[in-house]
């Protein structure tokens, strides 16, 4: 599976998720559960909170970042994903480093949007979730109600009964 499909099939994945009233952390660890599912669904090795190559910032330097998900396949570049809700310059730098040691870099997106694209070659995948007093949600697609005949056709006459004072 090439990058872009695989950005693409985790969207997938994540389209079909569902959630009401969850928090901010609530949402982080449900996509970081849906995405690390998926991984697995694909038959790669899932590594949680694994080793950036990044350093942290002073006085922590002898020390790495962690990216949210990592993924290992057999035969192809490993995966690094990270999951968030805002727009931070320190992800993106952390996935550039990531993609120039090799690896495939994927940015989940959470909100409701708009999410703006990273510079390449770090995919975005995006996760519109509505927003109300700080709870968060993502319900299914319902069809909208049938209301009246289509248009242009005419509709039946409907008699209603007479209501006695």
């Amino acid at each position: 599976m090439n990058d872009d499909a695989l950005a693409t099939s985790l969207a997938a994945h994540l389209d079909a998720l569902t959630f009401a009233d969850r928090s901010t952390d609530e949402v982080t660890a449900l996509l970081v559960d849906a995405v690390a599912a998926w991984g697995a669904a694909q038959g790669f090795r899932v590594y949680r909170r694994a080793t950036s190559v990044v350093p942290l910032p002073a006085p922590y330097q002898n020390r790495h970042s962690v990216v949210d998900v990592a993924f290992a396949r057999p035969a192809a570049h490993p995966v690094v994903i990270e999951v968030d809700r805002t727009d931070r310059r320190r992800t993106v730098q952390k996935l550039l480093a990531e993609a120039a040691a090799g690896r495939v870099a994927l940015w989940v997106r959470w909100g409701p949007g708009p999410f703006a694209v990273p510079p390449a070659p770090v995919r975005l995948v995006t996760c519109e979730v509505a927003v109300r007093n700080h709870r968060h949600s993502r319900l299914p697609a319902r069809p909208a109600p049938q209301h009246s005949a289509p248009a242009g056709a005419a509709a039946d006459p409907v008699e209603l009964p007479l209501i006695a004072d």
